[in-house]
């Protein structure tokens, strides 16, 4: 299903990730087979900066970085009612532009 974005659209975009130690908002966190490692996914609030050519969003983050993602991208999805009302600070950060080293919990 095509969602239509537009700038200002907060999105959620859920990256894979891999370390030694996972963060305290690490879901679905497996070990290696030998437990060397871990594999997780962990949810970014970012928001649309940008519609691209091409069926392409240009999403801003937190820390002012910018991200080009495909727009029906299955790891990307609009805000819960949830993260809406309980990850707003989040989004807001972005919106702002303001550059915080850690979210408060």
């Amino acid at each position: 299903m095509r969602q239509s974005w537009k700038p200002g659209d907060w999105a959620v975009y859920r990256k894979s990730k891999r370390s030694v130690s996972p963060g305290r908002r690490a879901e679905s966190v497996f070990a290696s087979p030998k437990g060397e490692s871990y594999t997780y996914v962990v949810d970014k609030f970012w928001v649309v900066e940008e519609i691209l050519p091409g069926n392409r969003l240009r999403l801003k983050t937190a820390r002012g970085k910018v991200h080009e993602i495909d727009a029906d991208d299955p790891s990307l999805r609009r805000p819960s009612v949830f993260q809406r009302l309980f990850r707003r600070d989040r989004f807001r950060v972005v919106e702002q532009g303001l550059e915080t080293p850690h979210f408060a919990a």
